[in-house]
């Protein structure tokens, strides 16, 4: 007897659909973007220009006059080669105050801790209190030259001077593990630093970024 061709089409799609859910299921865990980044960007934003830009909200945790702030840790963001990394791979539960504690000294706000661990800490593959005890280890593995970090006067540079002086501070790091990014209006905004997974020294690739300004102007602190 022979069996009609849609029974044989309908049995064959049956036996298929294991072999489909589990592809499927396959495919959505490759895809997914938490922990795949190729390596980490430490941001640095330099305070008293971010306070006198005219947009976004101003926490007197940083910005408030008295504070002698220059820069701050911004984040430690997962980049990817040529763009840029992954974010808001949550969810994300609320940082413990511990952690808080710990980082106020590197981040000076709450909210931003907060939000660093929703938009970048997420997709680092690491723990909340593993993520930030990387970011706290990552700033303190960088210097600072005293003429860029609390200028008591305002200070106009290249964007490859400031990179260049930033260098000279860390003579282990390549020098092109430096790169800057810039307010419209000419102001510093960033000094980011490119760093491998386990946190050693690397050269920034293209989604790291650049500030194309001739200048930029370094307000004092204040």
């Amino acid at each position: 007897m022979k069996t009609p061709a849609r029974c044989v089409v309908a049995s064959l799609a049956l036996c298929l659909l294991p072999f489909c859910a589990a592809h499927g299921k396959s495919r959505k865990k490759k895809t997914s973007t938490q922990g795949e980044f190729s390596y980490y960007m430490l941001v640095l934003s330099y305070a008293p220009d971010f306070c006198a830009q005219p947009q976004g909200k101003k926490d007197p945790q940083e910005c408030g006059s008295g504070r002698h702030i220059g820069f701050v840790v911004h984040g430690l963001w997962p980049q990817g080669e040529t763009a840029r990394g992954p974010e808001n791979c949550g969810p994300a539960s609320p940082v413990s105050n511990a952690i808080i504690q710990l980082t106020l000294n590197y981040i000076p706000t709450e909210s931003l801790i907060q939000h660093e661990w929703a938009s970048h800490g997420t997709c680092s593959g690491l723990s909340a209190a593993d993520y930030f005890a990387a970011l706290r280890k990552a700033r303190d593995s960088v210097k600072l030259p005293p003429a860029l970090n609390q200028p008591s006067q305002q200070e106009q540079f290249s964007p490859a001077q400031v990179e260049s002086q930033v260098s000279a501070s860390n003579p282990s790091y390549p020098a092109t593990a430096f790169r800057t990014s810039c307010y419209q209006d000419g102001e510093l905004e960033e000094v980011r630093i490119c760093l491998n997974k386990d946190l050693s020294p690397r050269a920034c690739g293209p989604s790291a970024g650049e500030c194309r300004a001739a200048s930029v102007t370094l307000l004092p602190v204040r």
